[in-house]
Parts: C-alpha cells; structure tokens; sequence
C-alpha cells in the first residue's frame, strides 16, 4: 500500500460538521470528567503503579480488537500473541495501520497517538520507528495513575471474579491519586456449571470463605459473604457476560440436587443446567438489590469460535463474534419476577446483535419506577458496536423508544490504559447527531438547553445513577 501523506488527521474539529456541533462538543462535552463503569484494566498495574514503558506492552498486551484486524491483514501469529521482539509486534501493527480504513481501529488508533503522545503523522511503516521512540520515552516516564489523571478519568470500575481477594483495590484506595478505582462483581464462574472446572471454583470459593461447600444453601452463604465483602470495598456494580439471560422454572430443591451431582463431577443434563443456572441468577440479582447496586448485562456474544486458537493461544483472543441467540422472553420473565417482588435493581443490558437494538430499548422501558430517574438503560454500544455506525444507531433507537436525556453514556469495556479517547469518540459523534438534529429544525435551536442534555449524558446521570460517593 502506498504511503498516506495526510498530517494532522485528528483536527480540533474532527467528526464536527458544522458550526453547532463545535460548540456543543467544544463548549459542552469536551471537558467533563469521565466516569468509566465499566473495563478490563488491571487492577494490579494500577496498584504496582509504574510506567508501562513500552507502547506494545500499552497497546497490543490483550487488545483482541488489533489482533483481529492484525490476522485479517495476514499477519503471523508470533507477530499478535507469539514471543517476538517488541518493536517488531509493533511494526506488524504499523503495517496493518493503513489497512484499517473505515474500520473504527484507524480512527482510535490516530486519537491515542494524538492524545497521549502528540502524534499527528498516520502510523504507518514509514513512520513507525519515530512513532515508537516518541511513544516509549513518553511511557517511561507515565505511570497508570498519570495517564488517567490525564485524561481526567474521575472514577473506573473494574471487572472482578467472586474469589478475588481484592488486595490491589485495597492498596489503590490508601493512595491520594485522582482516579477511584472500584471493583465490580463479576459472577460468570458461579454459573458456569457444565464447565470442566467449575468443581474446581467452588473449591476455590470455598477457600476464600473459609467453609466447604456441598449444598445450595452453603453456596448462597458464600455468594452473600462475598458480595459483602465487595460491597465493603466500594463495589456498586455487578456484571454478567452471558450468551443470553437463564429464566427457567426453578425450585431450589431441584437446584440443590443439580449442584451436588455437578460437585461429585456427575453429568448433568442442558435441562438441568439451565434450571440451576436460573435459580442462582435469581438469587445473585435479589442480593445485589438488597446492597442497592446496579446489576449489568452483556448479552449475545458467541465465543471461542476458533478451537485452534483457544487450545494454542487461549480465550478472549479475537476469535469471539455476534451470536443470534433470542433474548426478549427470557429478560422479560426474569426482570418481572424480580420486579413483581420489588427486587429489581437499576440494570443496564448490552446487546452484541444490533439487529435487536429495538428489542433491548423496548424491554428497558417496561420496568420504570416512580421516584427513580432512568432506573431501566439500554448500553452504549458494545464490542463489534462501539465505533461510529453502532454509537450512532444506539443514540437513534434509544432516542426513538426511550430518554436519550436520562442516558448514562460512553464505557470502555477495555483492557488498554490508553483507550480512554473513546470516550471522546463517542462525545464527539454525539455533539454532531444533536447538532445535525439543530440545523434540521428537529430540535429548538438553543444551544445551552442541548448542551446541558449532553454534559449529562457524558457525566452527571452517571454521577446520579450509580452514587460511588454513598
């Protein structure tokens, strides 16, 4: 591929089509700080606290997004997760740079150069070496807490399992830094009963509990000890990365019997699999409404469609797609049984399918309650949805079915320090949807009143919906 000669890609104004839009993104949105619920940072690096160093390490360490788009161009593995040279992985992704035209990888990669390194030149092979020097000598000298404190990250949560002793959490929080750091439970082990090793995690939970586990009961108890715990330690969410929402009949005898088999390593059948799976999702979200949190939903993912590659390389490696599972029935059973029982938590569900975005919006606004400003929310865009195509059918159909007003905005759901100008992207295609609206006379022209509308979709109904100060 020829050279592309264009400096100066990310301008002040770009995504900005008219005169509105600047004002509404520069004026407006630009700086508000970002409240990011939801990632895959690790909580270790941010305890331990010291520069990255290295812009692989930054940028390609478990970006499943570039290894795609790296395997796509025909890159060799050792170059994506292999043990090669640093500065040649990097390469390999200069070289995949142009490739990436109007996928959402070529826009993020030019704002994380621009704004964490002042980079305006397009990575490409011929720019790489300078790029990389530049990247590293910058990195060696910024810690995590520094590179969120510059992009004025006020608060993150991260995704933890049950089990975890939430130490670096704890380390985290007896530091003066900017960013709070919270944790967020994540509870996918405890239902995934047909896995090979789920005797081996309750083992392991009954470990951190301090008790054996050989009945539905016990395992309740320590369900609750740890959410407790959590709890104790400023987590206010809970998150579930599901194929799709369990809602089986259930009884908690018929539960309990499923379990004992699944812990003396007897089959069981998808029957019952399904009903115990039901029953403890019922369960973890009646608890989490007790603790006042809010309860996640990522829903259709399927995974680990490439067996090569997960036995030689492992999971969340890129080989995960859209999956078509139904999803309506089963959400609107468990939410109104939870509901019925004024149980159901503030909730927030994602959809990987966008050809069920009106699904999702529609089911979200059945379960409002009186008091309670925008308790039921369809998420931002998510996975293969959070570019500009998926953000912007998101911002549509919610307007359309729902209160874009009372939206609590962008996440990043990544596991890179430097992705946080996502949350610019998304700023930046909001200002110029609202402002396209303004100039077509759908919406008053009264700048202040819309730009208000987005501060509160870029920060403060998040600040209101989740409460991390209570």
């Amino acid at each position: 591929m020829h050279q592309i000669n264009s400096k100066t890609f990310i301008t002040e104004n770009f995504l900005l089509n008219s005169k509105e839009a600047e004002i509404l993104y520069h004026d407006y949105a630009k700086d508000m700080p970002i409240i990011d619920y939801h990632n895959h940072l690790s909580p270790k690096q941010i305890a331990e606290n010291l520069p990255i160093g290295n812009i692989t390490d930054a940028w390609l360490g478990g970006d499943h997004y570039k290894w795609r788009g790296m395997r796509a161009n025909g890159v060799d593995e050792k170059y994506i997760t292999g043990n090669t040279l640093k500065e040649d992985k990097f390469n390999k992704w200069a070289e995949t740079v142009p490739c990436t035209l109007r996928n959402p990888l070529f826009h993020w990669t030019q704002l994380e150069l621009k704004r964490y390194f002042d980079v305006d030149d397009i990575l490409q092979p011929s720019t790489a070496s300078e790029i990389y020097k530049k990247a590293n000598s910058i990195l060696a000298t910024k810690t995590p807490a520094d590179l969120l404190e510059d992009m004025n990250v006020e608060v993150i949560c991260t995704t933890d399992d049950p089990i975890d002793n939430l130490e670096y959490h704890i380390t985290i929080a007896s530091r003066n830094i900017f960013t709070k750091v919270l944790p967020t439970f994540r509870p996918d082990g405890l239902l995934q009963i047909e896995g090979a090793n789920f005797s081996d995690y309750i083992k392991k939970l009954s470990t951190c509990v301090g008790y054996s586990i050989n009945n539905m009961n016990e395992l309740l108890n320590a369900i609750q000890s740890r959410i407790d715990f959590f709890d104790a330690h400023g987590c206010r969410l809970s998150d579930y990365g599901l194929e799709q929402i369990y809602a089986y009949d259930f009884t908690e005898k018929e539960a309990d019997s499923i379990l004992k088999k699944r812990l003396v390593n007897k089959e069981i059948t998808k029957g019952e699999s399904n009903l115990y799976m039901s029953f403890v999702l019922y369960k973890l979200c009646k608890m989490y409404h007790a603790k006042g949190w809010v309860q996640q939903f990522h829903l259709g993912a399927l995974r680990n469609n490439n067996s090569r590659l997960l036995k030689e390389v492992g999971a969340d490696v890129g080989c995960d797609s859209i999956g078509d599972f139904s999803q309506a029935e089963a959400m609107s059973k468990l939410f109104n049984s939870l509901d019925s029982e004024n149980c159901l938590s503030k909730t927030i569900t994602y959809n990987l399918n966008p050809s069920q975005n009106e699904v999702f919006a529609t089911m979200m606004g059945n379960y409002s309650e009186g008091g309670v400003i925008g308790k039921m929310q369809w998420g931002s865009g998510w996975w293969f949805l959070d570019q500009k195509d998926g953000m912007e059918k998101q911002i549509n159909t919610l307007s359309n079915m729902g209160l874009l007003s009372r939206f609590v905005g962008m996440l990043t759901d990544s596991r890179s320090l430097l992705s946080y100008p996502r949350h610019e992207y998304f700023r930046r295609i909001l200002s110029n949807l609202m402002a396209e609206d303004i100039r077509k006379g759908l919406i008053p022209n009264d700048l202040p009143f819309v730009g208000k509308m987005i501060q509160d979709i870029c920060y403060h109904n998040a600040v209101n919906y989740f409460k991390f100060n209570k």
